[in-house]
């Protein structure tokens, strides 16, 4: 058996549901008049609203949350929520019903539309509109995925494409956007993954991720079930993918998920069923995907599932999140992008660390954490690239992708 979506075997998690309050444990009460743990707490939730060295304050910044919608113990729909972006608090403020299984989301270049996978059978791709007054987020229409199973997605630089995975038909698809809305148009294209063929203990090909390469001309889309990475042309006239090459991992590998370095000569790759890290080369004219020895995750021996790696943008630290482990592996990147030397690991504060993204200004990293219903946040130091963990982790139903924006 695959190690599947949510990478555990046979029976496995299953990927579904998500969204709630956090509590937050009120300390001593002082009664009658002033004491020094009251003049402490007004002194703290002082300098939380000014922020430090009584600045202004930051206003709180948006967060969306994707979740299961048909899994015992998830959500309703897209979470909403807004974040401080000083203390990493989180906040919710509602959620968008309606949307099935919202287990993946993305946001347009122009950050006036969000888009989400319906991670279904039958999978559809949900549209909503941004505003920028703060209201709440509109359903633009949902277009049908073309495959099944859609489990990833992402928005083409230029803005005008959405480009989604499909994991369980292990295909992938090109969907037009709305210049003016945001909308999708339907699918322009679509292709199955059938060479080479599914690698041991897999059932076929189960596309986990495509991204736009930083030289915006290739498109590459990560196929577990067949231990490869695919590199496309997109035609930005008709929407649609031509083949120019693929990379093919060591049987088993079980890619996942890639990232770029912010050069653009090398990706990071996780392989989530042999437990390992790979650097690739990357020819930019080409768009030939070289991968290298696999590495270690830093969590030793037995099941971890590593799901997801991110890279800083001056390139100088990469973080993986280890769902079996239930850690976060940070990594140092050194030879201009070409080596990754692990440096630590440290505990995610929750269960099953399904996803991981960074603040805008990367001082914070957010874990949406599956199994243990909760977002942790950590604060990241920008020189050395120490992750510390903030306050205490918000609770939200069966969380499996955390968007600040």
């Amino acid at each position: 058996m695959s190690a599947g979506r949510d990478g555990a075997s046979g029976a496995g998690v299953g990927r579904r549901r998500f969204l709630g309050l956090t509590a937050v444990g009120a300390a001593g009460v002082a009664v009658g008049g002033a004491s020094p743990a009251r003049d402490r707490q007004e002194r703290q939730a002082r300098q939380e609203r000014q922020g430090p060295a009584g600045r202004p304050p930051r206003a709180e910044r948006p967060l969306f949350l994707g979740t299961y919608t048909s899994k015992a113990g998830g959500g309703t729909g897209i979470g909403l929520a807004t974040y401080d972006p000083a203390q990493g608090r989180i906040t919710a403020t509602g959620v968008v019903a309606g949307v099935a299984d919202p287990s993946y989301l993305a946001l347009a270049p122009s950050g006036r539309a969000l888009y989400a996978v319906d991670e279904q059978e039958e999978g559809g791709l949900t549209a909503l509109g941004l505003s920028p007054g703060g209201e709440p987020p509109e359903v633009l229409g949902t277009q049908p995925a073309g495959g099944a199973g859609p489990c990833h997605l992402s928005v083409h630089p230029s803005g005008r494409w959405l480009l989604s995975a499909h994991y369980l038909s292990g295909s992938v698809a090109v969907h037009p956007v709305d210049p003016r809305s945001g909308a999708l148009g339907a699918r322009t294209d679509l292709v199955v993954h059938t060479d080479p063929p599914p690698g041991p203990g897999q059932d076929g090909p189960h596309a986990h991720q495509i991204i736009t390469a930083p030289d915006g001309r290739h498109v590459l889309a990560v196929d577990l079930g067949n231990d490869t990475v695919y590199t496309y042309r997109l035609d930005e006239r008709a929407g649609r993918l031509r083949q120019v090459s693929y990379a093919t991992l060591r049987p088993g590998a079980g890619p996942r998920h890639l990232t770029f370095h912010p050069s653009g000569a090398f990706a990071y790759l996780a392989n989530e069923v042999d437990n390992t890290v790979v650097v690739c080369g990357y020819e930019r004219c080409s768009g030939r995907l070289t991968p290298g020895a696999p590495q270690s995750t830093g969590t030793g021996a037995g099941t971890n599932y590593p799901a997801q790696i991110l890279v800083t943008r001056d390139g100088r630290f990469a973080y993986l999140a280890n769902r079996g482990h239930n850690s976060l592996t940070r990594y140092a990147v050194e030879a201009a992008g070409a080596r990754l030397r692990l440096l630590d690991t440290v505990p995610v504060g929750g269960d099953f660390p399904r996803q991981i993204a960074f603040s805008p200004d990367e001082r914070l990293l957010f874990a949406a954490n599956q199994k243990s219903g909760s977002v942790t946040v950590f604060s990241v130091d920008p020189e050395t690239g120490a992750l510390a963990g903030t306050g205490v982790p918000f609770a939200a139903p069966m969380p499996v992708c955390v968007l600040p924006l």
